[in-house]
């Protein structure tokens, strides 16, 4: 299956998930590409959004082969293969150290007034445009899951089926529109795949606080 856009994705991932309409759900977006395929979704299931930060770790002298990744807390989450090529603790505590400041940073320009959604009892929809190794959406979910949601499920575009297994193992739920065979990168998918900007994932952020509270799920008035 190939995708027009995110857009076109995002709506075809809401459709599969329709069934969580008017149940509040938190979706959050894995930054950046993902950030405006969460609004889209959130949008037609009367949800709230937000993001989930993590990032890839990086082997030293080839930062874009991914070792593995953290989250905020600082919880590391390494790849099978990253002992085999050699490296130490050191090297781990040095690009988690690198990476740490960059998602500190991050945290702090897109929800400097809010902090983050507290996903603890909500059905939780973390959301990707595709995955790859796997490791950003593993790690994101390995987050989400110890603040205790209600239901975790993972919602993405297109994955490799190893991949896929492996984010099964730890989600409530897995909804992915493709699982190709020959798969090489998420981009090959997709018609138009531009980057993301810090800016767009602020102002879809800053939109979505912005908006009256929804009645929760049960029919009460929120707060």
């Amino acid at each position: 299956m190939y995708f027009k856009n995110r857009r076109q994705a995002a709506e075809l991932l809401a459709e599969r998930l329709i069934r969580y309409k008017g149940q509040n759900p938190l979706v959050l977006g894995i930054p950046r590409g993902a950030v405006p395929m969460t609004k889209i979704i959130a949008d037609a299931l009367d949800g709230e959004i937000d993001v989930v930060l993590v990032h890839k770790l990086g082997a030293p002298g080839n930062p874009e082969l991914a070792v593995g990744s953290v989250d905020e807390s600082g919880q590391v989450t390494l790849r099978e293969h990253a002992r085999a090529l050699g490296l130490s603790e050191a090297d781990i505590e040095a690009e988690k150290a690198r990476q740490m400041k960059t998602l500190r940073e991050r945290r702090a320009r897109y929800t400097p007034v809010h902090p983050p959604i507290d996903p603890e009892g909500r059905i939780v929809i973390v959301v990707d445009d595709g995955i790859a190794t796997g490791a950003s959406m593993i790690a994101a979910l390995r987050s989400i899951h110890t603040k205790k949601p209600k239901k975790l499920v993972a919602a993405v575009a297109v994955a490799p089926y190893e991949s896929l297994q492996e984010v099964r193992a730890l989600a409530d739920e897995v909804v992915c529109l493709d699982v190709p065979a020959d798969f090489y990168a998420v981009g090959q998918f997709f018609e138009e795949f531009t980057q993301v900007s810090d800016e767009e994932v602020i102002a879809l952020l800053q939109q979505s606080r912005s908006r009256p509270k929804r009645a929760k799920a049960s029919g009460e008035e929120a707060a």
